[in-house]
């Protein structure tokens, strides 16, 4: 085999990884932060909050989309609420294009130090979304702060947390 042909496969096999690296860039990402707590990553939990507290922390969201997909994405108005109350607020998503589309989305917590905090109950986050052409669908996030985050001293400082969402095109 000369080197002409063994660069070209090279070449190949680059472009052949890189294509399955960006296919399963979501569900590796997810791994990725279950694995390591990185990005705020939050809990997750069936139960939900037996207690609740009277102290407030406010919450801020936010909602991104990545260039791949055609999609607008509205974040919920921001809320005070009590530590240890179940919350469900709504994201909304809209497919822009004339064709049917399908989206995930990953999620981070910030400060990232209030991930193991932030228990959700439900999320759409990492979940195949499919939106026809123009249609908008309302996406539930349920959760609660736990109340062990007030006996924790390195969280005295925290007031506010941010819950941001990025969508990008499901890759299959």
């Amino acid at each position: 085999m000369t080197a002409k042909y063994r660069t070209v496969i090279m070449l190949f096999s680059l472009v052949f990884l890189m294509t399955l690296l960006v296919a399963f860039s979501v569900p590796l990402y997810n791994l990725f932060c279950r694995v390591t707590g990185y990005g705020g990553t939050t809990s997750f939990s069936e139960t939900f909050s037996p207690i609740t507290l009277e102290q407030d922390i406010a919450l801020q969201f936010n909602a991104d989309v990545n260039d791949s997909i055609n999609w607008s994405f509205e974040a919920p108005k921001n809320i005070t609420f009590k530590i240890g109350e179940n919350k469900i607020v709504k994201y909304k998503a809209t497919n822009l294009s004339g064709t049917t589309t399908t989206g995930t989305a990953t999620f981070n917590v910030l400060p990232e130090k209030v991930g193991p905090y932030f228990i959700k109950t439900q999320c759409f986050c990492f979940e195949k979304q499919t939106l026809e052409p123009n249609q908008t669908v309302e996406m539930p996030v349920v959760f609660y702060i736990d109340p062990s985050i007030v006996e924790d001293p390195g969280m005295s400082d925290i007031d506010t947390i941010t819950l941001s969402y990025t969508f990008f095109k499901y890759i299959e």
